[in-house]
């Protein structure tokens, strides 16, 4: 039986800036590895922490990523010609996310890839960063294109839930209604007050939207060595609306809500994106030729994978392991379950699996070692 890609098996623990870290164990953190980075599990209460994300604003720290630089007039078409989705069309300020795939199909790293007036920025995982590196500067060959790895020089951190897009007007004075999805603006975060323990009054960022849920949040970017003062403000802002920093114990227990997939954990080299369930979020069939889009379309005109990615409700209070075997009622192994977490709107055990074609209808039973697993819709 195949198992998945754990993003904790991919690279040794990378930690993000050491006055953060300290700042987050102040604020009660109990750190762990997630994509393969040593980042807050919890705070001390994920109930609490998971209802910030659906009830008011939620603080979560996103460094895990890797920055990838593109400069040089072939850029677009370059990145079009390995990527997914459509890069060529992206106007100054837009992002859209997208797969790099290998010529057999399969998964090997997603992207978001930023369009700036000089440049593309790929932002990716720091648990791949290497292999990425190499990945896409085997494909410049004779482009006029160079990669700079700028991962070292960035930092993030987000605002989610219903009253982020408030805290970010406030912060920055950007109008998040007012910007599509992945679209970036430079900015500059302000103090919500006086507070002496802050550094400093202001400092400058670039504000990306995204909106878990259909609900508008941000993603505030910063110099690495300005996280710290970027944390002390967004902490004392998400306070103030309610909420406050959300470990990544809630944040997965949140995302398995909102249907949402994590590269390393739910999908990864082992997966074409149709079994992923990404063939309408992450690929353009419209843009021309690509690494792997061979394999796309005959899957596509096919109309079906053998098995495909599902959500699941557990039966009892224990949450599976990654890796935890699926077997239909008569013992036949039917999948595996990538990644599960307990939620608690209302409280329940919830994941993602693999289930074998004929095994994945909605509302049907599947068994583990400790109890049922029912398949239900993906939100």
């Amino acid at each position: 039986m195949e198992t998945p890609a754990t993003a904790q098996k991919m690279a040794t623990p990378r930690t993000h800036d050491a006055a953060l870290a300290k700042l987050q164990v102040e604020a009660g953190a109990s750190m762990g590895v997630w994509f393969g980075c040593a980042l807050p599990s919890d705070f001390g209460d994920p109930p609490a922490e998971y209802r910030y994300g659906n009830g008011s604003v939620a603080l979560t720290d996103k460094n895990y990523r890797a920055y990838l630089s593109f400069t040089g007039p072939d850029r677009a078409r370059y990145l079009n010609a390995i990527l997914t989705n459509n890069i060529k069309d992206l106007a100054a300020g837009q992002g859209i996310i997208s797969l790099l795939l290998n010529p057999q199909g399969h998964i090997l790293a997603e992207l978001e890839t930023y369009a700036f007036a000089d440049r593309h920025l790929c932002v990716s995982y720091a648990m791949i960063r290497e292999q990425l590196t190499s990945w896409m500067d085997k494909y410049i060959i004779m482009d006029d294109v160079t990669l700079a790895d700028e991962t070292e020089l960035h930092g993030t951190l987000a605002l989610e839930g219903p009253n982020a897009a408030a805290a970010v007007k406030e912060l920055t004075g950007v109008d998040l209604a007012q910007l599509s999805e992945l679209a970036s603006v430079d900015s500059v975060v302000r103090l919500v007050s006086t507070s002496p323990s802050s550094a400093t009054d202001s400092l400058l960022c670039r504000v990306v939207k995204r909106s878990p849920r259909a609900v508008p949040g941000a993603e505030f970017v910063v110099a690495r060595d300005q996280l710290a003062t970027l944390w002390q403000i967004l902490l004392e802002a998400a306070r103030k609306h309610g909420g406050g920093p959300a470990g990544y114990t809630a944040l997965s227990g949140l995302r398995l809500s909102q249907g949402v997939p994590w590269f390393g954990y739910d999908f990864g080299e082992k997966q074409i994106p149709h079994e992923a369930g990404l063939e309408t979020s992450h690929i353009s069939y419209t843009k021309g030729c690509y690494t792997g889009q061979e394999i796309v379309e005959r899957v596509r005109s096919r109309g079906h994978v053998n098995r495909r990615r599902v959500m699941l409700l557990f039966s009892g209070d224990a949450v599976p392991k990654a890796g935890e075997a699926l077997t239909t009622a008569d013992g036949k192994e039917a999948g595996y379950v990538t990644r599960a977490a307990r939620i608690w709107d209302p409280l329940r055990i919830i994941g993602m699996a693999y289930v074998r074609k004929e095994a994945e209808a909605p509302g049907a039973t599947l068994h583990w070692p400790s109890g049922t697993a029912t398949i239900t819709h993906l939100p």
